[in-house]
C-alpha cells in the first residue's frame, strides 16, 4: 500500500485580471471570502464545501488561466514518488494559509497542485 493518497479536489484556482471585480462576482454567486479579499493578490472563497481561489495576474495571462488543487495525504511521499516516476514537481513547501504543497504543470499548461493540510 502506498504511503500517500489523493482525497479529492480541494479547490480550483482561476487567474483573474481584477480581484475586486472577481470577488464581487463570486459574492453574487453566493461565495464568501475566507482568505484575502478585494485588494489582495490571492483570495479564497467558499460556498458550502466548494472552494474557488482567485489569483490576480497583471501580466496579461489572466484569460483562461486555471489551477486544479488536489487534497492529498502524505505530500512528501507523493513528491518522492512523482520524482521516481520521472515527473518534475516543485519542491514541497509550507504556505501561510495552512497547507504544504507541490505542483506540476500538465502538457497543456494547467497547473496541478497537490496540497496537504498542516496540523
Amino acid at each position: 500500500m502506498s504511503s500517500w493518497s489523493i482525497a479529492g479536489i480541494s479547490a480550483v484556482t482561476v487567474a483573474v485580471a481584477r480581484m475586486a471585480d472577481s470577488v464581487a462576482f463570486y459574492r453574487a454567486l453566493g461565495f464568501e471570502v475566507s482568505y484575502g479579499g478585494p485588494s489582495a493578490r490571492f483570495t479564497t472563497m467558499r460556498a458550502g464545501q466548494s472552494v474557488i481561489n482567485l489569483r490576480e495576474e497583471t501580466s496579461g495571462t489572466a484569460q483562461g488561466g486555471c489551477r486544479v488543487i488536489l487534497r492529498v495525504h502524505g505530500i512528501d511521499a507523493l513528491h518522492r514518488e512523482l520524482v521516481a516516476r520521472g515527473v518534475a514537481p516543485t519542491a514541497p513547501r509550507d504556505a501561510e494559509w495552512g497547507e504544504r504543497y507541490c505542483e506540476v504543470t500538465d502538457p497543456q499548461g494547467v497547473v496541478i497542485s497537490f496540497a496537504e493540510l498542516l496540523e
